[in-house]
């Protein structure tokens, strides 16, 4: 399966030799391409052309790829996938708190970018086109439509993964979803269920959501198996 014209992509790495293999590789399937050496550049090719993902390199010149996506999370919704030559968890959890979707350490294998890639298109395309009644669970409500989650009535500004995470939890309300579902149903494809993404999203939306995200209410670890989101609760 191939992409569209469509689909238009952005790539951000100063790396010229691995930006221009990338781009081709990319671009042979179907997908239309810009590249960018720097965070500075890159935010000005996307002020004045639609995307519909990023992929951004970590170790930047100037502003690096965590102060890039920071200043992509305020203004666009689209994937981001972060490459990293770098295997720190610390560099990986900051990624994702910053509002990184996805992470790839290089080197990496050219089908699974392209993989990746076309499950995170997939996964903002179907949640774009769906149009769901709200969920309400106590104080926390889901706003499927608008895409973010509110507690007493205040949004508290999830990322983009961490909306999908939740929201596809709160159609599932009081069910234990296992972590091998939510990899394949959230992120589009099979992860290692050794990787702690999961684990570092879901203590993400915790502290967000929860009063207290060590003991949480809503959002409720099956130990062993995965989570749940809770209905059966006071408002």
């Amino acid at each position: 399966m191939k992409g569209t014209t469509n689909d238009r992509l952005l790539i951000v790495d100063d790396d010229r030799f691995l930006q221009e293999n990338l781009r081709k590789l990319l671009e042979r399937e179907g997908f239309e391409v810009e590249t960018a050496s720097s965070g500075e550049d890159g935010l000005n090719l996307m002020e004045r052309k639609e995307f519909d993902l990023l992929i951004l390199d970590l170790g930047l010149p100037g502003d690096d790829g965590i102060a890039t996506c920071r200043r992509v999370r305020r203004r666009w919704n689209f994937p981001v996938l972060m490459l990293t030559a770098r295997s720190e968890l610390v560099d990986k959890v900051t990624g994702f708190e910053v509002g990184a979707d996805d992470y790839m350490t290089k080197p990496f294998e050219p089908s699974e970018l392209v993989a990746r890639v076309r499950a995170h298109l997939r996964r903002a395309k179907s949640y774009r086109v769906q149009s769901t009644p709200n969920g309400r669970f106590g104080r926390l409500v889901i706003d499927f439509e608008r895409r973010d989650a509110l507690v007493d009535g205040k949004s508290v500004e999830l990322t983009n993964r961490e909306f999908e995470l939740l929201s596809f939890l709160a159609r599932n309300p009081d069910r234990a979803v296992s972590r091998a579902t939510l990899f394949k149903s959230v992120w589009g494809y099979d992860m290692d269920f050794n990787s702690n993404s999961l684990d570092v999203y879901i203590y993400r939306i915790r502290k967000k959501i929860e009063v207290d995200p060590n003991n949480p209410t809503y959002l409720q670890t099956m130990r062993g198996f995965g989570y749940k989101l809770a209905s059966e609760l006071a408002a």
